[in-house]
């Protein structure tokens, strides 16, 4: 073994190896308003429930280790006293870690990720409709663990009501694991689903992706590409040039395929290279067509 003191180690690398080794985390896809009604949403992984009675979740939207700065999420929950805790499934998971980009204050993460706002039934926050479980909660205390980045901020909240997709309930109001699909975090890009294990995610919080709001209608519409694809080309800086697009149809010979395929085709092979993480080649045959 390798032993340390938490004062042997920086912020991050302490940070690192806790999140390394205490998982999987459930997530905590929060939804929030500000005091003008303007939506926030932002996954937290540290989260999980502590009572049924009454039904308590915690969360901690902890301060930035980078630069020690708050989210918006704790600032929303401490002026408006209420939160949607909507459930991570794998259908919602790379839309989920869009969201997590940081976006400029004002800018609407539902439309970013291009996730479905509803509205809750007794609190403000908007509920995530693609979630399968979502959480209607009243914020009864946060406990701030430090003023350092990397600090905690506990959200103790109490479920005023909660919704369930229907086709995940047995007659006994049991949810189906199996169909639920949960998701979890583990460390770095690393996820893993209940049902399969380990997966990766790339990180966005590193750059501005153009977001799902931002994909032209005619992909958006697409039969084939679903919400998880879209998280992937919503998670870009920029699209491919013209240039870059016409290099790419060149080398790759695809101009007849291109021209005799429809785009039920052309959307099936983007899916193969977003599938394999090609994502920047999955855009190019997109725009091409």
């Amino acid at each position: 073994m390798k032993s340390f003191s938490p004062s042997d180690l920086s912020t991050p690398e302490l940070h690192g190896i806790m999140l390394g080794s205490i998982g999987p985390r459930p997530i905590a896809f929060a939804s929030t308003v500000d005091e003008n009604g303007q939506p926030n949403l932002s996954p937290f992984s540290f989260f999980n429930v502590f009572g049924a009675n009454p039904p308590i979740m915690v969360f901690s939207p902890a301060r930035r280790v980078r630069n020690n700065t708050t989210k918006h999420t704790l600032e929303n929950c401490k002026t408006t006293k209420e939160v949607v805790i909507n459930i991570v499934n794998y259908a919602i998971v790379q839309q989920m870690s869009l969201s997590s980009t940081e976006y400029a204050e004002g800018v609407n993460e539902f439309e970013k990720s291009g996730l479905t706002a509803v509205k809750s039934d007794l609190i403000k926050p908007f509920r995530v409709a693609e979630s399968p479980v979502q959480y209607e909660c009243k914020v009864n205390e946060i406990i701030e663990l430090g003023k350092e980045g990397g600090s905690g901020n506990l959200i103790i909240c109490e479920v005023v009501k909660l919704h369930v997709q229907e086709d995940l309930l047995n007659a006994d109001l049991k949810i189906d694991q199996s169909k639920i699909d949960l998701v979890s975090r583990m460390g770095g890009n690393w996820y893993s689903r209940a049902k399969e294990g380990l997966f990766e995610v790339e990180k966005p919080v590193k750059k501005l992706g153009i977001g799902v709001d931002e994909i032209p209608n005619y992909i958006k519409e697409s039969k084939i590409l679903t919400g998880n694809d879209f998280g992937k080309l919503g998670n870009v800086e920029k699209l491919p040039s013209h240039e870059e697009i016409k290099k790419f149809i060149e080398e790759k010979d695809l101009k007849v395929f291109l021209d005799e395929s429809t785009d039920h085709k052309v959307h099936l092979v983007a899916q193969e290279y977003l599938n394999e993480n090609r994502v920047l080649d999955a855009w190019k045959i997109l725009l091409a067509k």
